[in-house]
């Protein structure tokens, strides 16, 4: 009977398995023909995902629709989010689901009401470490948006610095064979997917609508502080005022970058070098050293050289 229910257990597992084994391959086979579709009917990704990310903030909108309630006492209660730190995190992030600053700081107090409650509700029910439940839970509900939105804040960040060098590199190319900058930056970010297609979607925006070319660079600055993109745009503008060629800006830029990566990878490979000797140091060295003491042991003990058969 033992063996009967150990087969059925591993008859189980290979069955789960193969399920995530071709549900994988359905994912990415689901994406190949979205993409082939998109392609043959030229409907741009890109709209859909902004319309997806348009969805989930009104949805999103309407879940935390109680954190108003809250924002006044929130922006009393400011510890490590004041509102003009939460205003520039809300920029730099591209505030995806529509958050002003009020709602952001009743989001916070509104989770530690529920964190509070849902302590309250663990003590009472007798589950395990709930008076723990009870003190850390209001404190996660605190700081789980402050985290959050500057893990996006990031991650965002270093999307513009994964594509910039591409882009610059797309961008001079076109400007070198007589493009204008408008018209260059339009065509060109139709070929990227991210937060740079954002801010220059939303740039030429602005300048459709008659914004100043200086204040849109500006405005770029503000809502990013990454810090080659930043030497991007202040160098157009110092080119815009002193007219060097914008081609020739982009180029230098583009191989500045990569320079720059490059020097970051070494330093970043130096600096791994110390840590993982340290770990091999205090962690592998004394573990394998253990393992061979605990097998002389061992041996000395229950072999066939044992100290016992002496005595």
């Amino acid at each position: 009977m033992d063996a009967l229910i150990i087969l059925f257990i591993i008859a189980f597992w290979l069955c789960t398995l193969l399920c995530l084994k071709h549900f994988w391959t359905f994912l990415n086979e689901k994406r190949g023909v979205l993409e082939h579709v998109s392609k043959v009917t030229k409907v741009d990704p890109f709209e859909k995902k902004e319309k997806k990310k348009d969805r989930r903030a009104k949805l999103f909108s309407r879940v935390t629709k109680y954190a108003d309630d809250f924002s006044d006492l929130g922006q009393r209660i400011n510890f490590f989010s004041e509102n003009h730190i939460v205003d520039q995190w809300l920029r730099l992030s591209g505030n995806p689901l529509k958050l002003s600053v009020a709602r952001f700081q009743g989001l916070k107090i509104f989770l530690l009401v529920v964190g509070f409650i849902s302590g309250v509700l663990a003590v009472v029910i007798g589950l395990p470490f709930s008076q723990y439940m009870l003190v850390f839970n209001p404190i996660i509900g605190y700081f789980l948006p402050i985290l959050l939105i500057k893990r996006e804040v990031k991650r965002r960040q270093q999307l513009i610095r994964k594509d910039l060098p591409d882009f610059m590199d797309t961008v001079s190319t076109s400007l070198q064979a007589g493009v204008s900058l408008d018209q260059a930056l339009r065509e060109v970010i139709r070929h990227f997917d991210g937060p740079l297609r954002e801010e220059f979607s939303r740039f030429n925006q602005q300048i459709d609508l008659g914004v100043p070319r200086e204040k849109a660079y500006r405005d770029l600055l503000k809502r990013n502080e990454n810090e080659e993109f930043q030497t991007l745009v202040k160098a157009l503008i110092q080119g815009m005022d002193l007219g060097i060629p914008i081609a020739k800006t982009f180029k230098i830029q583009a191989e500045d970058l990569r320079q720059m990566r490059q020097e970051q990878v070494k330093e970043l490979a130096a600096k791994a070098s110390p840590k993982v000797t340290l770990v091999t140091t205090f962690l592998i060295a004394p573990v394998s050293i253990l393992m061979i003491a605990g097998l002389m042991i061992l041996n000395m003990l229950m072999g066939d050289n044992s100290i016992f058969n002496y005595l």
